[in-house]
């Protein structure tokens, strides 16, 4: 079951046309996975700041398929999927908040590997990050 965040998107969140700049975006679908992991009980601030794990996001693409504005509100379903032992994706379906069921306005996704901060090299995900996988895996 996917995990569910909702945004309303703020001023600061639109470039000098009026809609949501892509970066920023994504910012917000980061926002969802941050909520999702405090969700599954994963404390944030040791999460982040981990001696022993880190997990970067190595890649992240974005779709738009309409434009989103300040004041609208959004629903994100954020979807995590194990590629391998230390990788994994996660999808983002980004929906009018009132319209769940209508066609997505953008959809995103964001890779990450598991690394050793000190050395910089792979290693397995962290059990907790397998949990919160199973979690919110479809």
């Amino acid at each position: 079951m996917s995990f569910s965040y909702t945004r309303t998107i703020r001023f600061t969140d639109t470039d000098a046309a009026g809609v949501v700049y892509f970066a920023n975006l994504l910012s917000i679908c980061h926002e969802a996975y941050e909520a999702s992991l405090a969700a599954t009980g994963i404390e944030l601030r040791t999460f982040f700041n981990n001696p022993r794990a880190a997990i970067p996001i190595v890649h992240a693409d974005i779709d738009f398929f309409q434009p989103l504005f300040c004041g609208d509100e959004v629903a994100i379903a954020l979807t995590p999927h194990a590629l391998t032992g230390d990788r994994f994706e996660i999808t983002y379906l980004i929906q009018a908040a009132s319209m769940p069921t209508e066609r997505p306005l953008a959809k995103a996704r964001t890779e990450h590997v598991s690394i050793d901060p000190q050395r910089r090299t792979r290693q397995p995900l962290p059990p907790e990050m397998i949990h919160w996988i199973e979690s919110w895996s479809d």
